[in-house]
């Protein structure tokens, strides 16, 4: 039938065009950008490092919709090409964690677990939201589940963050802080590294379709 699309390039250039895709990522932009900056402020105050860590987080994502939305509408290469961007971003910002995570350790200070606490529910409810917001779009091309990996590493992310203030209210150290902190750092670089891979594959795929056709 015509206009009908069988095909996952065909469906991920509809949902690319999809207002609803557009929409939800405005939204996810200005939530995380509004979240970075009460959280590293809320991270310094409180001297914690996983809080400073999920706020580095938020920044990161922010930027990567602003991404997202820069190139909706074009063709599979720039989408990929975007995607490659923030894979390698994602990477780079978890390497910044995980020496953030290191001064820490050296400085030696005890983080405040009550604003761990407090910050942490709220960034749950935040990152919970757009990733609810965010699911129907997990299975689109590199472009679209970077965003979906973002969304869903930074709930995991906040999880934690509750778990870190909890120990280190129960311990009275810093280091279930630490620990978090070094486990959101390689969770970020685990999604980074996902994100390079699928979209270093499309865009593989990019460059050999038009030699097939042409022959």
């Amino acid at each position: 039938m015509a206009g009908c699309c069988h095909n996952d390039t065909c469906s991920s250039s509809e949902a690319q065009n999809n207002p609803q895709w557009r929409l939800a990522l405005w939204i996810a932009l200005g939530i995380n950008a509004g979240m970075f900056l009460g959280e590293i402020v809320a991270g310094v105050a409180a001297g914690s490092a996983s809080l400073q860590a999920d706020a580095i987080d938020f920044l990161g994502d922010a930027a990567n919709y602003m991404i997202s939305l820069s190139v909706v509408g074009m063709a599979i290469t720039w989408r990929a090409r975007a995607a490659l961007l923030k894979g390698w971003s994602l990477a780079l910002l978890a390497t910044a964690v995980l020496a953030s995570t290191a001064w820490h350790a050296y400085a030696g200070r005890l983080p405040g677990a009550d604003t761990m606490s407090i910050v942490g529910v709220v960034a749950l409810f935040a990152n919970g939201g757009i990733a609810l917001m965010l699911y129907r779009f997990r299975t689109g091309d590199a472009n679209m589940r970077s965003v979906w990996i973002c969304s869903r590493n930074d709930a995991i992310g906040n999880l934690a963050v509750l778990a870190a203030a909890a120990g280190v209210f129960g311990t009275g150290t810093a280091w279930p802080d630490l620990v978090v902190a070094g486990v959101m750092a390689m969770l970020g670089m685990s999604g980074g590294w996902q994100i390079i891979r699928q979209a270093s594959g499309e865009l593989a795929e990019s460059r050999l379709t038009p030699v097939s056709a042409a022959g």
